[in-house]
């Protein structure tokens, strides 16, 4: 079986980079382990913001923030929700996956492949599902296997049993309480997602405050959203063991004062990372390298130390977000056929986590704008000052602008708020392009949308916004 582009794995990178050979008229042949989607569609980006979504509608229910609207609880038919949520994630697989490979003409093999060497030539050796197996021969081979949940080495925790992201969007029914252990972008939206279901829900972070990596005023702002939705916090502490009984998983904590605390729910759900998968693949037969974490080492333009072999996507250690996959999919096929030496620039990427309020940034931060020399200038706007904010009586959350200090030029965009995702794509444009906030603060905005919220802080560097008029700014 001799192609032009070998691709193991069936996710956005996998795909990106298929349909970019097949445009170039390169035969390609696919080969997946497991379901051919990727972890996005299966059980990341497309399942979970389903769920939050349904989990929203009912928190929505009980909320009471609009006079003259009377609102009563909503219960929960838990099969039914993760039914639908299935039947979504069925239709998107199929018609954006499945249908996508047949519409361009490539190969699906179901199988486990690992490398083998004929002499100095790569090839594939690959356990068909079914029984039998194939040697797959290319010019060129992809590494696009993604990544996986990790969990630490916590005494107790592998006889104790754990949920991750994904097992946990497979349970049957709505659990009592859940510990969920890590409090980055995973941690919280599932967090968020199952106290807004009825579960009580203890979070606990080993790092000082809840989104470790954002600015503090939007960890601190987040924080206070999940205290006031009834969930328990708990950051600045490691877990020091965990053990099961009748009564649910305990969890020993021990904290920056050294005296342990035991934190008690019926299901733990660990939420500390994931890491390239990369087991089994006999890398080292092709010479390609591997680094501490198990993330495949490539160079700039995604090739290995083996000229014929890529990779892309989260198995090369690179930010973990289905948009990179797929970009770095497209560099692949353009740099294999064409000898193109595309890179990418990741100065200007995104980040959303889609907690309500959602956070986003791109950019810098205030300390990593510090540790690249720059003297800067920055300023928060509280939410209380967009009016699309206030009509929504909602105003948890802020918009953090960081600036040059001596040529205003924007550095960095963070953003607590409803629509942050959406709001932070107009801040990725103003980065790019070089924007400063003088300019960011003289631009057309259509007024009541939450993206203003970016032109009255980008205001507030020369202007008290608290005194202007909320239609004539």
């Amino acid at each position: 079986m001799r192609y032009d582009l070998a691709v193991i794995g069936s996710g956005g990178g996998a795909f990106a980079a298929a349909i970019a050979a097949r445009a170039k008229g390169r035969s390609v042949v696919m080969i997946e382990r497991g379901t051919v989607g990727g972890t996005c569609v299966n059980t990341g980006c497309v399942p979970s913001k389903a769920l939050l979504a349904a989990a929203g509608a009912r928190h929505v229910s009980l909320d009471d923030r609009f006079p003259g609207i009377t609102t009563s609880q909503v219960g929960v038919d838990f099969p039914a929700l993760i039914g639908g949520k299935r039947e979504l994630v069925e239709s998107l697989r199929a018609g954006k996956y499945t249908d996508l490979a047949a519409d361009y003409g490539w190969e699906l093999l179901a199988g486990t492949a690992r490398f083998n060497a004929t002499g100095s030539e790569p090839v594939l050796d690959v356990d068909l599902v079914g029984g039998g197996t194939a040697t797959v021969e290319a010019g060129h081979y992809l590494i696009a296997t993604g990544s996986a949940p990790w969990a630490p080495p916590i005494d107790g925790l592998a006889q104790a049993g754990y949920l991750t992201s994904a097992t946990a969007m497979e349970l049957g029914t709505v659990p009592r309480s859940m510990i969920v252990l890590g409090g980055n972008a995973v941690g919280l939206e599932q967090a968020q997602l199952w106290r807004r279901l009825g579960v009580e829900v203890t979070v606990v972070e080993a790092l000082s405050r809840l989104a470790p990596f954002e600015e503090p005023e939007v960890s601190g702002g987040i924080e206070q959203v999940f205290t006031d939705e009834g969930m328990k916090v708990i950051t600045g502490a490691r877990v020091a063991r965990v053990d099961r009984d009748a009564t649910g998983r305990h969890v020993t904590l021990s904290g920056a004062s050294g005296q342990p605390t035991t934190v008690t729910a019926e299901h733990l759900l660990v939420a500390t990372g994931r890491r390239p998968a990369t087991d089994g693949l006999n890398l080292d037969a092709v010479g390609v390298e591997t680094g501490a974490r198990g993330e495949v080492v490539v160079d700039e333009h995604l090739r290995t130390a083996n000229p014929r072999i890529w990779a892309a996507g989260d198995v090369t250690g690179g930010p973990q977000f289905v948009y990179v996959a797929g970009a770095h999919g497209t560099l692949v096929a353009d740099n294999a056929f064409e000898g193109a030496q595309r890179t990418l620039d990741y100065r200007h990427l995104p980040r959303v986590v889609f907690t309500s309020p959602q956070i986003a940034a791109a950019g810098l931060t205030e300390t990593q704008a510090a540790e690249q020399g720059y003297a800067t200038d920055s300023r928060v706007l509280p939410l209380e000052h967009v009016p699309r904010a206030l009509v929504n009586r909602d105003t948890r959350g802020l918009i953090k602008l960081v600036a040059d200090r001596h040529t205003g030029r924007l550095l960095g965009a963070h953003v607590l708020a409803g629509g942050a995702g959406d709001v932070i794509g107009t801040a990725v444009y103003a980065l790019a392009n070089q924007m400063t906030v003088t300019q960011m603060a003289e631009l057309w905005s259509p007024y009541l949308t939450m993206a203003e919220g970016l032109k009255l802080a980008a205001q507030s560097f020369t202007r008290d916004v608290a005194k202007l008029s909320c239609c004539a700014s």
